[in-house]
């Protein structure tokens, strides 16, 4: 395996797809709950259009890396550079606003509520809440509401032809595969530049866990870049362009995806 396209030197990384300039890159990001360090350090790049994929044991620091990237926790050391903009510690809604959406490794769908309230509380920022708009000018309103559930619908049918029929359906009612897919939706409607992915395929039988792997894949092929954080690491690897394994909130290994998959 050639050294030019792995390293295992946890302070530096492997160059971004196609050698341009990071989306996102995160130096020397550190996080601390109390003793436990959950990131030490940590180095890593994605670059635009790029599927990225972060691989480790349960506890390695993964998510805690989601949490901080997206605001859920401040770090306790190093910076966050996102689209040439320094993100560190900024407030969720800030994250949201510059362009990083993601999904949770549990789901967070409220189960009452239909498919196009779920989808729209990912879009919940770029609507207007004002009492006149919403109580007085019902024309507005309206026109609103209509271009909002016709962007839903397309979304969900780029995944989901029959999905995207039943968007005035609770959740409750729908199987695991389109939970997530409403969840990854629910992400997409703000039209994010960078998606976070934590573990998509958590819960699913074999044969949707290649659904899901194909929707992310095709996800993807609209140039979106994604960072995925997944069990599955043959299948991870399989879509990836790059990959990081993550021991002990820090880098232990990197390289192109194909070259991991064969170590």
């Amino acid at each position: 395996m050639s050294s030019a396209t792995m390293s295992n030197i946890p302070s530096e990384t492997t160059p971004v797809a196609g050698g341009g300039a990071p989306l996102l890159s995160a130096r020397g990001l550190s996080k601390r709950f109390g003793g436990v360090v959950a990131l030490n350090e940590l180095d890593l790049d994605i670059g635009v259009g790029e599927i990225l994929g972060l691989i480790g044991p349960n506890g390695s620091g993964k998510t805690t890396f989601f949490n901080v990237a997206t605001g859920i926790y401040a770090p306790n050391g190093g910076a966050i550079m996102f689209d040439g903009r320094d993100v560190t510690g900024i407030s969720p809604q800030q994250v949201y606003h510059a362009g990083i959406a993601r999904t949770f490794q549990r789901s967070r769908l409220s189960l009452p509520l239909s498919i196009f309230d779920n989808i729209m509380i990912g879009n919940h920022a770029r609507l207007n809440h004002g009492l006149w708009f919403n109580l007085i000018n019902r024309r507005a309103f309206r026109q609103e509401y209509e271009a909002n559930f016709e962007a839903a619908r397309e979304l969900v049918e780029i995944f989901d032809p029959p999905l995207a029929d039943k968007l005035d359906q609770p959740v409750a009612g729908l199987p695991m595969i389109d939970r997530r897919r409403i969840e990854i939706c629910r992400a997409l409607i703000s039209k994010p530049k960078l998606l976070l992915l934590d573990e998509p395929s958590l819960g699913l039988s074999p044969l949707l866990v290649e659904q899901m792997f194909a929707l992310i894949k095709q996800i993807n092929e609209t140039g979106l870049s994604l960072i995925l954080v997944e069990q599955n690491v043959i299948q991870s690897l399989a879509i990836a362009d790059r990959a990081y394994v993550i021991e002990e909130g820090r880098v232990t290994l990197s390289g192109a995806a194909a070259d991991l998959r064969e170590n």
